[in-house]
């Protein structure tokens, strides 16, 4: 099952939660986003889709996606978490989980345009999987974490590198606004390949492809552990981390890192999730 953020071109300013299926986004009544969602009682959630599947509904391709869970309790971020992101930016992996958090304002929706700050042109692409949690739960064991997970979703973490290289602490270049894209859907457990490929494109040039399996903390490790120090909430997000193959890794031909720049086009795919497609413009003075 997949499950959307819709911004609803009829009223502006104000979003529906959808079920995708067969090419079409069918509305949730009264529920403004997949996080309200998740919020019912599963028997309730599986009321209100059978309603939207006889109800209102837009062609998949003329949905405007919203984030996908516009204003989550906790996002948390996982750093060097893929063996070949570590090896490429020169750090031994790590023995505990690398976390950092995000602000709900980072978050934007999967085909939004990001500015490109004037502060800072060292602007990266992380390509991620996103873990979204869907029952409430602390002290999770890693066999019981499934039960807690609603779905996966693709997201990037896009990262402004010139602030984060500023201190040993990465939240600075992190948490600016609307510039992580997150969606375009919610897609339930069942429906993940284990071994997606998950990849990034600038300008239809592949520079990220991982299969997901690469991960040195699972996901099931990862709800575990982050449980142990907060309560998980439905519709709370967790940023997996990302391969390798990001600019800060990489050197052009003139030996520069090729950071996106105006007018880049950054996809973000993962197999079986969708793709995120984010354009990026230069400061309207």
């Amino acid at each position: 099952m997949k499950l959307a953020t819709l911004r609803l071109a009829s009223e502006p300013g104000h979003t529906t939660a959808a079920v995708i299926e067969d090419g079409r986004a069918y509305y949730l009544d009264n529920l403004d986003s997949v996080q309200r969602f998740l919020r019912l009682e599963e028997a309730f959630q599986q009321e209100v889709i059978a309603r939207a599947l006889v109800g209102d509904s837009i062609a998949e391709g003329e949905a405007d996606y919203a984030p996908l869970i516009p204003k989550p309790e906790k996002i948390y971020c996982i750093g060097l978490n893929y063996k070949t992101h570590a090896a490429e930016v020169g750090e031994e992996l790590p023995k505990y989980p690398t976390v950092f958090a995000k602000f709900a304002s980072t978050l934007c929706g999967a085909n939004d345009s990001i500015e490109i700050p004037v502060e800072d042109h060292r602007v990266d692409y992380e390509a991620e999987l996103a873990i979204i949690i869907g029952k409430p739960g602390r002290r999770i064991s890693q066999e019981d974490a499934p039960a807690h997970i609603a779905g996966y979703a693709v997201s990037s973490d896009v990262s402004m590198r010139g602030y984060q290289g500023r201190t040993q602490e990465w939240l600075q270049g992190k948490i600016w606004d609307h510039s992580t894209p997150l969606g375009p859907w919610l897609v339930t457990p069942d429906e993940l390949n284990p071994s997606a490929r998950i990849s990034s494109k600038v300008n239809g040039a592949v520079v990220q492809d991982e299969q997901i399996d690469d991960l040195i903390f699972s996901a099931d490790e990862l709800v575990s552990y982050l449980s142990t120090f907060n309560e998980l909430r439905p519709g709370d997000v967790i940023l997996t981390g990302t391969p390798s193959g990001v600019a800060l890794g990489r050197r052009d031909e003139n030996g520069r890192h090729p950071w996106l720049k105006h007018g880049d086009a950054l996809e973000t795919s993962i197999e079986g999730l969708g793709t995120s497609t984010v354009v990026f413009h230069a400061p309207q003075h």
